[in-house]
């Protein structure tokens, strides 16, 4: 298997799962991530905040963990990239209003590369315009962007994710095996046991 280069966008308050794991996931099978966030450089953090199911109409919300940056945002060529990481949380909200970060998600739809979005991260799809037309998961509060967006929300258990074209898309964390799972067969890797 060709290890792949990944880029992933993260930003203040990225849901801490849903950032750290993917990044540790894609690290342990060989492929190189690049955790990016805009005006962050290398050594720097985000903060991450962790979103629980506990009953409530909607997730609570408590502080996480410093997750570290591992490239400076301004060097980023998204064309030497083979594949996008966007992890939902608090961040997609804010980032979605960078041109560049923007320009960048154009890039890998246009070129058909791979995408990853989990919960919040389709906030970002929708701002980017790359939606028509595909079958995108996402946080049930994100469905009217989705939609907006000209995709059709797919609805699907918190446990599940779905592929379509180049995208995979889950609505939260506890999708993380099949997200996991189904971006991990996009990128052809094969896990042998």
């Amino acid at each position: 298997m060709a290890a792949k280069k990944i880029l992933m966008l993260v930003g203040d308050f990225v849901e801490d799962y849903e950032a750290m794991v993917p990044f540790q996931t894609l690290l342990a099978v060989g492929h190189e991530v690049h955790a990016v966030c805009p005006d962050k450089k290398a050594g720097d953090y985000v903060m991450t905040a962790i979103h629980d199911f506990e009953g409530q109409q909607t997730y609570t919300e408590k502080p996480g963990h410093r997750f570290g940056i591992t490239h400076d945002f301004a060097g980023v060529d998204a064309s030497n990239y083979d594949a996008l990481v966007i992890p939902g949380g608090r961040a997609p909200e804010y980032l979605r209003l960078n041109p560049t970060v923007i320009s960048m998600v154009q890039h890998f739809a246009q070129a058909k590369k791979p995408i990853a979005a989990v919960c919040h991260g389709a906030q970002i799809l929708a701002a980017a315009k790359v939606l028509e037309g595909v079958r995108c998961s996402a946080y049930p509060a994100c469905k009217p962007e989705v939609e907006l967006a000209g995709g059709h929300y797919a609805e699907i258990a918190v446990t599940e994710a779905v592929t379509d074209k180049n995208f995979v898309t889950a609505p939260a964390w506890p999708a993380h095996p099949a997200w996991m799972a189904q971006f991990l067969t996009l990128l052809g890797t094969r896990i042998s046991l």
